[in-house]
Order: C-alpha cells, then structure tokens, then sequence
C-alpha cells in the first residue's frame, strides 16, 4: 500500500525540516504552502517534497483538502508543519495501512508547551483523526479546530505523534486573536449564542476549574497553572469578542448580583480543589473524611 504525507506550511521554516525528516519513509509528500514569506517552500523541495502554493486561507482545512485531493497514495497521513513522526509510530502506520477493514486510524498526540510535554487537561491523549484511506476523509471546513471526517471504521493507533505547539507566550496570544477566537466565536453565533454578563465571569472561572482541577493540569506543575491560566484568557476573550459582535451593549448588573455570582464560581473552585485533595490522597481513611467533608 502506498502513502502519502500532506503537510500545511505557512512560515514554517523553524519546524518544518524536522517534520519532513520524520516522514522521509513515505512514498509521497505533499506539501500546500499558504504563501510563505520564509524559506518554507525552498525547505519541502530540498527534501523532493511536491509543493503545491497557494493563498493563506484563514480556514486552514481548506488547503488540507487540496492536498488531499492531489495525494496519489492508497493512504494519507495528514501533518501540520511543526509536528513529527517517531519512528515507532511510522512502523505501526506502515503495518496498520496493510489493513482493508479500516478506514481510518486516530493518533494519540503529545504537545510540547513552553519545552515540557503536558500530560493532563486538553493536551493528552489529545486523539487526531490523521491517517485515512484516499477518498474516505475530508475536513468540512466549518472550524479551525473540527476533526476529519472520515467515511467508515476508525481505530486508535498505540504510539503517538509528536506537537511541539506553543513555544513563547506571544505565540500563543498571537495565534488566540488572529487565528483561533474568531473561529469560536463564529461557532457561538452559529449556535444561537447571546451575551449574557454572567458568562464573562463564568467563561473564563469554568474553563481554568475544568482544566486545572477536574482534568488534572496541576499535576503538570507551572506549566499546568499558566497553559490553565492562558486558555481561561482565551475563554474571556471569546466571551468579550461576542459581545462585540452584538455592538458592546450595555447591561447593568448590580452589585449584588455579581457578588453572588462570583460566589457561585467559589463554591465551584472549591468543589474541584477538595476532589484533587482526594484524588491524591492515599490514606483509604482520610479519603473517606475528606468526601464528607466536601459535601458539607
């Protein structure tokens, strides 16, 4: 069964040398270059890579789709530019791609933040629809961050590929205004999403509760506590672009309502730090202690 590689670039240089190194065992790689201003192209025809160039589309995916369109692979394994595939990961793709009863196979995904591999919250596992057979799977082009679509069964591979994301916080607030909220802040509209003054408190207090505590980002260390922090920002600023959506209007909550409001995220936080205390606790006696006392 033959294989093609189809990787994204948009100013890519910094990462993309090692992406193309890691899939050097394809038959094929496609690569669709958003317009670089960089070395990107020149990198990906160094490496024998066919290079495709065309427009910088905000939706992302639909250049994924050109390049899968013009793959002549029996498969497909789709890449951004600053992921990479272990060696141990390519041996189990070559093996699964001999199977005919699959469509499609979901790769487990490290992301390395800030130099550290995160291990908890919306980091990992962090599954990814990537290698599908050809004509089976596309992107529908509706979200930045939506899943392939792929027609038939799907599995999950065991070894995982390789994201080195965010690698400065800049990076991160720059990629959070430009690229990502207006892509979820359209999907808020779509969904019939009104402004409430509440959800500026509890867009950002739910989404670090839901990432630090319940999902486990603290066991992460600081890089938890910030990447928790960061994306809870993200939150607010999804919220405050909505509103600016709506023309910035004006409600006037009084005072005591955001009082108990704030009080209502308390009880929350609470809730989420006493089920860590737990989770961690060994001690089969304090455990159950600490569980009534949650409840009180």
């Amino acid at each position: 069964m033959k294989i093609s590689v189809v990787i994204t670039t948009w100013n890519s240089q910094k990462t993309l040398k090692q992406t193309l190194s890691s899939v050097a065992w394809a038959d094929e790689i496609i690569v669709v270059d958003g317009t670089s201003s960089d070395k990107s192209a020149e990198i990906a025809k160094k490496a024998k890579a066919a290079v495709f160039v065309r427009p910088n589309n905000p939706m992302l995916n639909v250049n994924k789709n050109f390049g899968f369109e013009n793959a002549s692979g029996d498969w497909i394994l789709s890449l951004d530019a600053d992921e990479e595939i272990p060696a141990d990961l390519a041996r189990e793709i070559q093996k699964k791609i001999k199977r005919k009863d699959v469509a499609g196979y979901w790769i487990p995904r490290k992301n390395i933040q800030f130099g550290k591999w995160v291990q908890h919250g919306i980091w990992w596992p962090d599954p990814q629809l990537r290698l599908f057979q050809k004509g089976k799977g596309a992107f529908p082009q509706k979200h930045v961050h939506e899943y392939l679509a792929v027609e038939g069964k799907t599995e999950t591979l065991e070894a995982a590929m390789v994201h080195y994301n965010y690698s400065s916080i800049s990076q991160f607030i720059r990629k959070m205004d430009t690229l990502y909220t207006p892509s979820e802040v359209a999907k808020h509209q779509a969904a019939g999403y009104r402004v409430s003054w509440q959800d500026a408190i509890r867009f950002p207090v739910s989404e670090f509760v839901k990432l630090y505590f319940a999902q486990g980002m603290y066991k992460d260390g600081l890089h938890g506590l910030v990447l928790a922090g960061l994306q809870s920002v993200y939150s607010f600023v999804v919220f405050a672009k909505l509103w600016e959506e709506e023309g910035f209007p004006d409600q006037r909550p009084d005072l005591s309502s955001v009082s108990r409001e704030f009080a209502g995220t308390k009880r929350e936080v609470s809730y989420w730090m006493q089920s860590a205390v737990i989770e961690n606790e060994r001690n089969p006696l304090k455990k159950i202690i600490l569980k009534v006392k949650r409840r009180l």
